[in-house]
């Protein structure tokens, strides 16, 4: 059974995943950057 600390935790990852793709498909920082803030910074 998953803690929620762990269920967190997988969520963050596949958040962090998620940018590294798009940043290697080409999105300028900047642009991760407002997404990141327009998202809530969770």
């Amino acid at each position: 059974m998953r803690t929620p600390m762990q269920a967190f935790r997988r969520y963050q990852q596949k958040g962090a995943i998620g940018y590294m793709i798009l940043w290697i498909l080409g999105v300028p920082a900047s642009v991760l950057f407002v997404i990141f803030l327009l998202r809530g910074c969770t």
